[in-house]
């Protein structure tokens, strides 16, 4: 039995924590022992920002905290991508680091990935009355390549229907802080990512990365769209009716 250390994320902890017990409940049910050590953020912020200091700091103490275990699972793209992609490159001017920085990233998976490829998921007991698109996030996409697996676990789920998204792999315009820093072009982006979405007539937005799905859903809030937002991990482990849609009343906005 693989035993997972689930590397819950900054954004699911502060903003949306049934994403992560989500990801408990899909990954035990997998047949995995999942643990949640102690943890920090990934670093992603400070390294994109340029502070490469504070992230080797951060990495650093990452890297201590998920040793030992088989794997490290994020359910999210872009933490799973920093381990896997970027840690070991920051790490690598400490050679005993570095060895372990790279140990670290050939363990690290995003959740769904991880589940259809290392732990070979074909189904996903589970129920969801609505149509849906699905929005592939950048890093997850584009470092992980994650994107025929949540939509093989989606084709499991009874009473869901899949009309893809044109447009599916282009960013929402989030980018952590580039739509603090670019924010006219930020809400472009949005903007055309919302009315493709709208465009398919599906009632639910689903994606793997919640950075995402908070940009997505405040965009979609204030055009006053019926569209519910949700996280993919929460649809698979048959969890949707323990929390709001994100960007509803008691849901992260």
């Amino acid at each position: 039995m693989p035993r997972v250390a689930l590397f819950v994320t900054c954004l699911v902890d502060l903003y949306r924590p049934s994403v992560g017990f989500a990801a408990v409940k899909l990954l035990e049910r997998a047949g995995c022992t999942v643990e949640v050590p102690v943890q920090t953020c990934c670093g992603q912020p400070a390294y994109n920002s340029g502070d490469r200091a504070d992230a080797k700091i951060i990495a650093r103490q990452v890297v201590e905290a998920f040793d030992g275990y088989d794997y490290v699972v994020a359910p999210s793209g872009s933490c799973a991508g920093m381990l896997r992609e970027h840690y070991p490159a920051l790490l690598a001017d400490d050679p005993a680091m570095f060895q372990r920085a790279q140990h670290l990233a050939k363990r690290s998976y995003e959740l769904v990935s991880f589940l259809v490829d290392v732990m070979g998921l074909k189904t996903v007991e589970a129920r969801y009355d609505g149509v849906v698109t699905y929005h592939d996030s950048c890093s997850g996409l584009r470092e992980l390549g994650v994107k025929e697996q949540p939509r093989a676990l989606l084709a499991s789920v009874a009473g869901l229907e899949l009309k893809e998204l044109p447009g599916a792999e282009v960013c929402c315009g989030f980018g952590g802080t580039f739509c603090v820093k670019y924010p006219e072009i930020s809400e472009k982006m949005a903007a055309d990512k919302t009315a493709d979405i709208v465009g398919t007539g599906a009632d639910t937005l689903l994606a793997g990365d919640l950075g995402c799905l908070l940009n997505i859903a405040g965009k979609l809030t204030r055009e006053g769209s019926s569209v519910r937002v949700r996280h993919v991990a929460e649809v698979l482990a048959d969890m949707t009716e323990a929390v709001p849609p994100i960007g509803q009343p008691g849901g992260a906005r």
